[in-house]
């Protein structure tokens, strides 16, 4: 126990300094946060990657050992405890938590402490006994809860280093791989809904997943906090912006269009050294004098659109365009129009995800036992004409003992009312 407390405290200062530390940036960008000296050592402990580096997963494993060690040193031992629990003249019965003496009906104490039903019985001095117990299960409450922290350790660490990721955003009409998954997504709708305000109650995308090999097709609508599973993988949606059409038009004719999301960028076919970047989208635009460009609402109202034109590398031109506006370059001419929302789509396949939930289960499960179930035994021993009925109680022996004593003055006073 005390080699588990100290891997815990290692454990949380470990997870609170990562948690300070922005993760997976590179060497340049801790130089211009926190000094040369100071990014030198996030690198050298890969504390830029602190969940996933080798003394975190080390720790992990140490803490896990230990949890498998103390279950196995303590299982024979509960098992032999679970066992004695039923013979009346086993430890608990010997060394009782609270005795109330002069009991002349032993079986309503019983009864007033919900106990099952009493087997009577000789002792071993020719004596009459009655002994009852109730909720052994209760003992097992830490150890059970020891197991469920092991699964749900073993299964978020064993998720995190093979679990996949990917993501894929668009907009309606697009169908675009998942990655290297062998999956197609094709969005076949989208929609924004928002409250009053203006501010965003519910984003939803009604999407096609394809299996590319078998041509094998599922359809899905995903929403926030409502993901789906299909071919083994969850589909959540992710997150929203917006993306607009872009026309190239070369000597006065159409020559190339895509559509581009905010933060994509469109390489001019015959002119590769010519990029448009889309830089960022204002559905009700506003310019104020003094201020940087801003949006009114979030209603397609006066929509403006900001480039950035990069030549051979070089920044050309940045400016923001409004709606039926042109940009001319030499002998191309750049539009945008049909501005509309994307949606991104994140996918994720976890294949231990049931055991970190069943390990969440388990250790509720342990709680439960642990905290709220008491393992309680009465033995009644017949004195002459009365009884001396003992309890003991593992779990809150203080109010155990009150609560023996009320139901011997309750069975007290029955037996004076008859």
């Amino acid at each position: 126990m005390p080699f588990a407390i100290g891997l815990l405290t290692v454990l949380a200062i470990a997870c609170a300094l990562s948690s300070l530390v922005t993760q997976g940036q590179s060497y340049s960008w801790y130089v211009s946060k926190y000094g040369e000296r100071t990014a030198a050592v996030i690198i050298a402990l890969h504390a830029d990657d602190g969940y996933h580096s080798g003394w975190f997963l080390a720790l992990t494993g140490f803490l896990c050992l230990n949890l498998i060690g103390c279950n196995l040193v303590r299982l024979p031992g509960l098992i032999r405890r679970f066992r004695r629990m039923k013979d009346p003249g086993n430890t608990a019965a010997a060394e009782p938590t609270a005795t109330a003496e002069n009991v002349a009906r032993p079986e309503s104490v019983f009864e007033t402490m919900h106990m099952p039903a009493p087997a009577a019985r000789t002792g071993g001095d020719g004596r009459e006994e009655l002994f009852s117990v109730k909720n052994r299960i209760g003992i097992w409450g830490a150890w059970v809860c020891h197991l469920g922290i092991l699964l749900l350790i073993l299964g978020f660490a064993l998720g995190q280093m093979t679990g996949k990721q990917e993501a894929v955003y668009g907009v309606p009409g697009q169908t675009k791989p998942l990655g290297d998954t062998g999956l197609d997504v094709t969005i076949r709708d989208f929609s924004v809904s928002l409250r009053e305000d203006d501010t965003v109650e519910q984003y939803t995308a009604d999407i096609t997943v394809t299996e590319t090999k078998s041509g094998r097709a599922e359809e899905a609508r995903v929403s926030v906090n409502n993901p789906e599973k299909h071919f083994g993988w969850t589909f959540y949606q992710n997150s929203t912006g917006y993306a607009a059409r872009v026309r190239v038009l070369k000597d006065g004719q159409d020559f190339q269009e895509e559509v581009l999301c905010v933060g994509e960028s469109l390489t001019v076919a015959d002119k590769t050294d010519l990029v448009i970047h889309f830089q960022a989208f204002y559905p009700d635009y506003v310019l104020e004098e003094g201020r940087r460009p801003a949006t009114r609402s979030g209603q397609l109202n006066n929509p403006a659109y900001l480039y950035v034109v990069y030549y051979q590398g070089q920044v050309l031109g940045m400016n923001a365009l409004m709606e039926g506006e042109e940009l001319t370059i030499d002998e191309y001419t750049v539009l945008f129009d049909q501005p509309r929302n994307y949606t991104l789509i994140s996918a994720k396949r976890d294949l231990f995800t049931p055991m970190a939930l069943a390990g969440g289960l388990i250790t509720m499960l342990g709680l439960l036992l642990a905290l709220y179930i008491r393992p309680v035994s009465l033995r009644a021993v017949k004195n002459g004409e009365t009884w001396t009925v003992s309890g003991y109680c593992a779990k809150g022996g203080v109010l155990f003992a009150e609560a023996l004593r009320d139901a011997a003055d309750r069975a007290k006073e029955e037996k004076q009312s008859t």
